[in-house]
């Protein structure tokens, strides 16, 4: 409507039109506002503090132990002893996808990860879509995580003073439980070293990642003595769609390998480091995977596999005949667990953060605390969340809720690095992934594939998941975004 004390229009003139909604979806965030806003928050800013070999120790924190300690005995069901298969397929997966967040990092080196390497390329409404599925893979995963963090701390328990924790307070309902303690206790010991700050975070990751790469190389020293040949015949007898499920449900092992990405405004040289330190921790990941599942198949008969969450300490404690190791293990586990806890709960912290720079989530979520440089309140409420989802919520069906979330922000970062070479071809770029865009193009293909893999449950928790994250973009954030022209907010 023309306001009516306004100058009557000349002719030839035209009224000013507001851009249309199509228009404000796609509303884009140039990246030179991205770099420039770099550690900013509400009262205080992020301090740069991490290197690269503090970054790489926050990927392989992040990802190695997920696959192995925990969803391991899930998955060896399901693809037999070609679960060695499925974990390098998974790794392939993530390879692809791996390439694409190191350009992106390198030119983007920002703290939202693939969420604001959607908002420079793709606009606004993916960038939350993309945010959204952040928010499931990150938060979700913690919650997976701490719940096998439970597994072997019982088992360690039982190996040293003889005793467990009973069932109804270390499972959660519909696994015989009422309420997984440990769990919760877990995600609130990760929040008390994240409120201390990046560096001190970072260096106790750094002594638990030493101690989960030691625990993995011992397990192998001693499982490969109860290698057993006849354990492999038969080696794909589910087929490859076995094969592949498997693939889709531990690709969740995988997840944190983009941890990294989230450290962009707190790296000493972010555009130098996060490519390196993606590239290195993928390739040491997939490595110790792919010998831990060759050796623990070949240890243990696959059918024997019971998706036990403990599945490592059960097989070396059946190779030994002695219980020491597989409490050794245990113990190993429960600090290797607890890094992963930790990494993957920074990272969630630090992609609401971002999305609440840019308006779309609540100012709270960006609120840095000016002594630690630690987004306090954001970290707080980000524990207690995870911690009673953890505690009340069966692993399988977070792992696999985790892998939708995951593969999606993949897939649209492999898009995301098309759409910026095509649009800023002359952007400086520390790293550009090989053969594009071939390479980013099969990365999108694989993350399809892997989600078509899924399970039907899975995908309509996925479809309730984001009709949940549209109706609270248009309700809040489509409104209060800091894009938003003033008449809209």
């Amino acid at each position: 409507m023309i306001d009516q004390g306004a100058p009557p229009q000349g002719r030839g003139q035209t009224v000013p039109q507001a851009p249309g909604l199509g228009a404000r979806l796609m509303r884009r965030k140039p990246v030179e506002v991205l770099v420039a806003e770099g550690g900013q928050g509400e009262g205080g800013t992020l301090r740069r503090s991490l290197g690269l070999w503090q970054l790489t120790m926050i990927s392989i924190g992040a990802t190695l132990g997920t696959g192995i300690f925990v969803v391991l005995g899930e998955a060896v069901p399901k693809a037999g002893p070609a679960v060695t298969l499925s974990f390098v397929i998974a790794g392939l997966t993530a390879l692809f996808s791996a390439l694409s967040y190191a350009e992106l990092a390198g030119t983007i080196p920002v703290a939202g990860s693939s969420y604001s390497y959607a908002y420079a390329t793709m606009g606004e409404l993916i960038a939350w879509v993309c945010g959204w599925c952040l928010v499931l893979e990150y938060g979700v995963s913690v919650a997976a995580v701490a719940v096998g963090w439970g597994e072997y701390l019982n088992e360690l328990l039982d190996g040293t003073i003889g005793v467990t924790l009973p069932a109804a307070l270390s499972a959660p309902p519909g696994d015989g439980g009422v309420f997984n303690l440990p769990a919760l206790i877990v995600v609130l010991l990760a929040m008390a070293f994240l409120l201390g700050g990046a560096r001190e975070s970072a260096r106790a990751n750094t002594v638990m990642v030493a101690v989960k790469i030691a625990a993995l190389v011992l397990f192998c020293a001693i499982g490969v003595q109860g290698l057993r040949s006849g354990n492999y015949e038969h080696f794909m007898p589910l087929g490859m769609s076995g094969v592949s499920a498997a693939g889709a449900t531990l690709f969740f092992s995988y997840i944190g390998f983009d941890a990294a990405s989230t450290a962009g405004e707190e790296a000493k040289d972010a555009q130098r480091d996060l490519p390196r330190a993606i590239m290195l921790s993928l390739v040491i990941v997939t490595a110790l995977y792919v010998l831990v599942a060759a050796v623990a198949v070949g240890a243990k008969p696959w059918r024997q596999f019971n998706d036990s969450e403990a599945a490592l300490a059960q097989i070396m404690r059946d190779v030994t005949g002695q219980g020491f190791w597989a409490t050794l293990l245990a113990a190993c586990a429960v600090i290797a667990i607890a890094s992963v806890v930790l990494t993957v709960l920074y990272g969630q912290t630090r992609i609401l953060f971002a999305m609440s720079r840019d308006g779309l989530v609540p100012k709270v979520f960006s609120r840095v605390h000016p002594k630690t440089g630690a987004p306090r309140a954001n970290t707080v409420i980000v524990s207690l969340f995870c911690g009673v989802l953890a505690a009340a919520v069966p692993l399988g069906q977070l792992a696999d809720a985790t892998s939708i979330g995951t593969l999606f922000a993949f897939a649209l970062v492999n898009v995301a690095v098309v759409v910026l070479r095509r649009t800023r071809p002359q952007m400086n770029r520390t790293f550009r992934v090989p053969l594009s865009p071939l390479l980013p193009a099969l990365g999108f293909a694989f993350c399809v594939w892997m989600m078509g893999s899924l399970s039907t449950v899975t995908w309509v928790v996925f479809g309730v998941w984001m009709a949940v994250g549209l109706v609270v973009y248009f309700l809040y954030g489509h409104r209060r975004s800091r894009l938003a022209p003033p008449s809209e907010k």
